[in-house]
């Protein structure tokens, strides 16, 4: 007889979902609970060897028998479809609350891992880096370094020049240029409000190839015949008609070419290259780097110049180291005088500017530069690497590395300072020569 209850004996008139056979759907039927026995097998993971070691676990082993070689409430083999609570696909590790019904917890997976520092990988990389933006940095300071120079100067004008020697010739001119400057600093720089140019210092710097520099001042005041020239700006020959004038009346008349041709003819010396520089751009190098510091033996004062100094060490601006290096009424030699003060300043000023702190401090290093770049003059063939060459080798001469001197001087005639005409020879010799000068120059 069956169990189900049948709702015509109940009496509550309510047939459905009994079997009635009427044609009304049946409600849902409340299934009684069962209780799940107590060692329901862990449900299998993912993983394989977790998989098998689980399966293993659950067969029979030698000499077993009973529910531990059966599934619960059946046969062996027998799988109740109940799950223990394992979400599928999830690592077969520990849960939280600690053990999953039915025994102990599964095999945890280890940790993956972290890969070593490649600690060489990583200085190479840093090393590319750093020289990839050292050459990016030293490029783009040398284009912008040489679209600076002014190369007004046109060698090519100058006429009836002497062979070349060993090594290479600079003529460095420092003038009295006032371009560029307002009537504010002409009065602070003592410097006048003279029209034109003229040349307050030059200087032949001889750079030999195989070292052993030298420096020669040649003092304005020079006693030199003016020969025979070709105009730069009009391209008319002049003849020469043995004039005698002093040195720096040559740049006066005719600029940087015939001061050139002048040089060149009464030396026999040929010059490679010209630089020059003005007023106010000497003011701004020397600011520029800090100021440049002077050891001076004894006190003197010029009211031209501007100048007053106290004996002794002391650091000097702009303004200062101008009125030092254009003194020379103060001094009994006068303009050799002035001239040793001129060579003992720029190798003080070259010292200075190449100092680990003013070269790798770009603070320092590019306004130098650009004080200096901004008003130097030079001529159409000189690159940017010819004055690095030029300035280090002031520096080399001025640490003692070559020789400093004053063009030989004889005597003098109404007031102008005569060569010596033999010492003159064999100086120029000896440089054409790169040898060793022994030619002593005046006092």
């Amino acid at each position: 007889m069956s169990d189900w209850r049948d709702a015509r004996t109940e009496g509550n008139g309510d047939r459905h979902g009994y079997g009635s056979g009427s044609a009304q759907p049946e409600g849902a039927r409340v299934m009684r609970h069962v209780q799940r026995p107590d060692a329901v097998p862990r449900q299998p993971s993912y993983d394989d060897n977790v998989y098998d070691d689980l399966y293993r676990d659950q067969r029979p082993q030698p000499g077993q028998s009973g529910q531990h070689a059966q599934g619960p409430g059946g046969p062996e083999g027998y799988d109740s479809g109940y799950n223990t609570g394992q979400v599928y696909g999830s690592p077969a590790g520990p849960r939280r609350g600690g053990q999953g019904p039915g025994g102990p917890q599964g095999p945890q997976a280890p940790p993956r891992p972290k890969p070593p520092v490649n600690w060489k990988k990583r200085i190479t990389w840093g090393l590319v880096t750093f020289l990839a933006l050292l050459i990016v940095v030293s490029v783009s300071t040398y284009f912008w370094a040489d679209s600076k120079l002014k190369r007004e100067v046109d060698l090519s004008k100058v006429i009836e020049r002497p062979a070349g020697g060993k090594g290479t010739n600079y003529l460095i001119v420092g003038s009295d240029s006032r371009e560029g400057m307002s009537d504010e600093e002409k009065k602070k720089l003592h410097t006048g409000s003279a029209e034109g140019k003229r040349t307050d210092s030059m200087m032949i710097l001889h750079v030999a190839d195989d070292g052993g520099n030298t420096m020669i001042s040649l003092p304005r005041d020079s006693n030199v015949t003016i020969p025979s020239f070709k105009g730069a700006d009009s391209g008319k020959l002049y003849p020469g008609t043995g004039r005698q004038v002093k040195l720096n009346a040559a740049y006066a008349e005719d600029g940087p070419e015939l001061l050139v041709r002048t040089v060149e003819a009464n030396t026999g010396l040929r010059i490679d290259h010209y630089a020059e520089i003005g007023f106010g751009g000497f003011a701004k190098i020397v600011d520029a780097v800090g100021g440049v510091e002077m050891d001076i033996p004894k006190a003197f004062r010029d009211k031209k110049s501007g100048a007053d100094f106290e004996a002794g060490k002391q650091t000097l601006n702009g303004e200062e180291a101008l009125a030092f290096v254009r003194t020379r009424y103060a001094f009994a030699g006068s303009d050799l005088d002035r001239t040793k003060n001129q060579q003992k300043f720029l190798a003080a000023l070259a010292n200075q500017a190449a100092t680990p702190g003013t070269v790798m401090n770009p603070f320092k290093l590019y306004p130098t530069m650009g004080a200096g770049l901004d008003t130097l003059i030079v001529d159409k063939d000189m690159g940017l690497m010819d004055v690095a060459s030029m300035f280090w080798a002031m520096k080399g001469v001025s640490g003692g590395d070559g020789t400093s001197m004053n063009m030989p001087i004889s005597g003098s005639v109404g007031g102008n300072l005569v060569w010596d005409k033999a010492k003159v020879k064999q100086l120029v010799e000896q440089l054409n020569n790169d040898e060793k000068v022994t030619v002593t120059g005046g006092n």
